[in-house]
């Protein structure tokens, strides 16, 4: 039964999250969650488990090892390149332990049952560690389920063990398509040191779900993949940004489009318009549909051109914000998809069609530049998207909240082997492995 209401409990959390959004969500880690954490070492809280839940052998059955136990050997091998470098000597200790378990002796049994379950919650817990770097908004989209009694509970009610370990083991099908290809390789060529490359890679991966409807943002592949039932289901090129204005990693959930955006020029931009209009005038404005704004709200008033003082705002000095209204030239295009993050990123439309010819689409500030974004809307709707009217920012509700996971991978599969590309952002560890990076 807590197994039940632990799992129900995070379902009811996420349907919740993807219904509506919260008033007020902010980034940052959940209180509660950490409260929550188990402090015990894993053999304590092990043991711990055992005798409170007085649960029965998950890994024995009659005295006898149950499938499972080959299978979680096998995992623990195999854990250097899930980054859980410890795993190969957990696997020894669970050999020796079910070998001693052998003897039938209960005991033995007793001790190899807790070891086994020992090494299966330090990996568990090892492979849903929060991705470096990336910028959750809601805690309930971390890497969920670390505690030892949350991992065993669950285990113990599962209708199949194996499937079970081979489910959580696979984490999303991103990830257990570039590890597998990893392992199968390394056990070929007999090098079974994983590359520091790719173990920066799947912790990158790691945050995406193994299930649902959801978009994957990939600023090093720079491509946006939309997801369902926890399989591409449709991709698109991308626009991301340059290495100066890297798009970060997030986590959020999108919830609404936006019709006939405005577009809020960046500071750097800011100053060559004030360039620009000190050469120009007005003209140079209103042909654009350039607004100088009183302040950044969403209720802001429109401050007349000439009470700006344009040299000081083109040396830097003074900043302002610039919008432009929508129209053709318009850099949002028709549609902006945003979603609550406080880095100010989100996918939009753009009329530059012509960058999603180029080979490398470091090109933006940041923000997110869609090949075709009436397609995306369609997914995201469930019906063509049409603007209400020709008002200004017109916002549609999704009719539910989507998952959105921006990441950053530098490693594909290709003819079943590993292949690393160029990393604009730097966020790979130097020196890699044998295999040779390369451009797009």
């Amino acid at each position: 039964m807590k197994t039940k209401l632990l799992i129900a409990g995070l379902g009811a959390s996420m349907t919740a999250l993807l219904v509506a959004m919260p008033a007020g969500a902010q980034v940052g880690a959940s209180g509660a969650a950490a409260a929550q954490a188990s402090t015990m070492p894993v053999a304590a809280s092990v043991s711990a488990f055992y005798d409170t839940h007085q649960a029965q052998s998950l890994w024995f059955q009659n005295g006898s090892a149950k499938p499972a136990v080959s299978q979680l050997i096998g995992v623990l091998q195999r854990a250097a390149f899930d980054g859980f470098a410890a795993g190969p000597q957990l696997a020894a200790q669970v050999q020796a332990a079910a070998a001693q378990a052998a003897s039938k002796n209960p005991a033995d049994i007793s001790a190899a049952e807790k070891t086994l379950s020992s090494a299966w919650v330090q990996y568990v817990q090892a492979i849903r560690q929060p991705t470096a770097g990336m910028v959750y908004v809601f805690p309930v989209l971390q890497p969920q389920g670390t505690r030892a009694d949350q991992i065993l509970l669950t285990a113990a009610a599962a209708p199949s063990l194996e499937q079970h370990i081979a489910s959580v083991s696979n984490v999303n099908s991103v990830y257990a398509q570039i590890r597998d290809a990893a392992w199968a390789d390394a056990q070929s060529s007999g090098n079974l040191t994983p590359d520091p490359r790719l173990i920066a890679n799947l912790d990158r991966l790691r945050s995406i779900p193994a299930n649902g409807k959801f978009i994957v943002v990939d600023s090093g592949t720079q491509m946006l993949t939309m997801f369902e039932n926890g399989r591409p289901y449709d991709s698109m090129k991308i626009v991301v940004g340059k290495p100066e204005y890297p798009t970060p990693m997030i986590a959020s959930v999108m919830y609404y489009i936006v019709y006939n955006p405005y577009w809020n020029a960046p500071d750097h931009l800011v100053r060559k318009i004030a360039q620009n209009y000190l050469s120009m005038g007005d003209k140079y404005l209103k042909s654009r549909g350039y607004q100088v704004m009183k302040d950044w709200t969403a209720s802001s008033g429109v401050v007349p051109s000439d009470q700006v003082d344009w040299k000081a705002v083109a040396s830097g000095k003074v900043q302002i914000r610039i919008r432009q209204k929508p129209q053709d030239d318009n850099s949002m295009g028709e549609l902006k998809f945003p979603f609550p993050n406080n880095l100010d990123i989100f996918l939009h439309d753009t009329p530059h069609k012509e960058y999603f010819a180029k080979a490398n689409r470091n090109l933006s500030n940041g923000c997110v530049r869609l090949e075709d974004a009436r397609r995306f809307g369609r997914w995201l709707l469930g019906t063509q998207p049409a603007s209400p009217g020709t008002d200004a920012e017109i916002q549609v509700q999704l009719p539910r909240g989507v998952p959105v996971y921006l990441t950053y991978t530098t490693a594909q599969v290709q003819n079943g082997k590993i292949a690393y590309f160029s990393d604009p952002y730097h966020l790979d560890p130097a020196g890699g492995g044998a295999a040779k990076a390369r451009g797009r």
